[in-house]
């Protein structure tokens, strides 16, 4: 039985310098909160998500009958119908809605991670899913953090971690990656109880508590409340496995 790599990229800027280049997955991970948010998009009903990685871009979708979502900094940006906030959009009905999105971080990871076999999307929120998925289909595996304004961010590394611990377990996964053992010691430390090691330790969810995000940070730890997979095809992201 062959057994596939695990990788992990700490931030976008690492990403070219992985060792995994050929006949892999890319994971693009922000929990905090484009990928939470993309994934409560979906379970709220969007049939797409397309991820640019700059408000020029989005402008072209104003006319083209898609919801226009950016952020930059944490905060909305301008006259974007959304932010990136996860609990709006699980507040919202999407049904069939396609929408436009830019983001600060999270946006760009994907777009960096494209060019990979397979570029799916993974978070807390849909952990077991990405799991499944991954050890249905095994293959090579990149994380790719997205960190901030590509610096190095606890709550993308302890989900690194939790995913890296479920794939090691099941016998499909081998690593022998630095940044893989370092995200295990630190989502072992925190005791499953990620919300809480972040509170204390993570930069950004202080910056996000001082714009008033706190719902959306309680979420963006809850696992398995989106239990879907988005995966980037021809520029776009659906859920269609």
């Amino acid at each position: 039985m062959s057994v596939s790599q695990i990788e992990l990229s700490l931030t976008p800027a690492l990403y070219e310098w992985r060792t995994l280049k050929q006949g892999h997955t890319t994971v693009a991970v922000d929990v905090l909160r484009a990928t939470t948010a993309i994934c409560a998009a979906f379970a709220a009903g969007a049939e797409e998500v397309v991820p640019l990685d700059s408000l020029e871009a989005l402008e072209a979708y104003r006319h083209r009958g898609y919801l226009r979502a950016a952020e930059r900094g944490g905060q909305k940006v301008g006259d974007a119908e959304y932010g990136n906030s996860p609990t709006e959009y699980m507040a919202s009905n999407l049904h069939g809605k396609r929408m436009a999105y830019s983001t600060t971080n999270g946006t760009v990871s994907i777009l960096r991670g494209s060019d990979a076999d397979r570029t799916l999307v993974g978070c807390f929120a849909n952990l077991d899913a990405l799991t499944q998925l991954l050890i249905e289909q095994p293959q090579d595996l990149v994380i790719l953090c997205s960190g901030w304004k590509n610096d190095f961010s606890v709550e993308d590394t302890l989900f690194a971690g939790a995913l890296c611990r479920k794939l090691l377990s099941s016998g499909l996964y081998t690593s022998h990656n630095d940044a893989v053992m370092m995200a295990m010691t630190l989502w072992d430390s925190c005791d499953g109880d990620p919300y809480h090691f972040s509170l204390r330790y993570a930069s950004h969810v202080q910056r996000l508590i001082g714009f008033g995000a706190e719902a959306d940070i309680e979420f963006a730890f809850k696992p398995n409340t989106c239990p879907l997979v988005p995966r980037l095809e021809n520029g776009a992201l659906t859920c269609k496995q």
